[in-house]
Parts: C-alpha cells; structure tokens; sequence
C-alpha cells in the first residue's frame, strides 16, 4: 500500500490547545481508519516541523480525503510527500531502464 510521509505544523489554534496534542493523533487516527487509509505513526518532533505522521492510504485520493480531513479541524498544516519502499523503487528503476 501506498505511504505517505506528512509534516505537520501546528496552527496558532493547534499550539494554544498542545496539552490535547496526543488525543488528537488518536481522533486522527480513528477518522482516517474510516477513510480507508492508516495512520502508522506519528513523531513530535523538534526543528523545522512540529510532527511527522506516516500514513498508509490505497491512493493518493485516499490520503487526501485523510489529509484535507486532518487540516480541516484547524491544528495543523501539512506538507505530504509520497514515499517509495525499496520494493516499489526496484520496480521503478526497472520501468525506466527500458
């Protein structure tokens, strides 16, 4: 299944309400569960993003819907990018090298 890596920045509303920051990653998880996609993972983090999430959706439309979901609350803004395993990167090397 597609993953999707997910950088996630608190909102001014997310970092006023940080003491609620865990259940919110379980409500995240739940309501993509529903979507149809995973939620594997979720780092808080120090540096340049607040948290990083690593989710598992069957297609981009999937992690969207999952994404546009998460955002709509209003705690966060999100930057995803699409992440390949080792598998898939094999497969692709071997379609480009036709």
């Amino acid at each position: 299944m597609p993953t999707y890596i997910t950088l996630l920045n608190w909102t001014d509303q997310g970092v006023r309400d940080y003491k609620d920051t865990a259940k919110r990653a379980e409500t995240f998880g739940a309501a993509a569960q529903k979507i149809g996609a995973k939620l594997l993972n979720i780092y808080w983090t120090v540096g340049p993003y607040d948290l990083v999430a690593i989710v598992e959706a069957p297609d981009d439309e999937t992690a969207t819907a999952a994404l546009l979901h998460l955002g709509g609350v209003g705690n966060i803004r999100s930057t995803t990018l699409r992440a390949f395993g080792q598998g898939e990167m094999e497969r692709i090397i071997a379609k480009a090298t036709v």
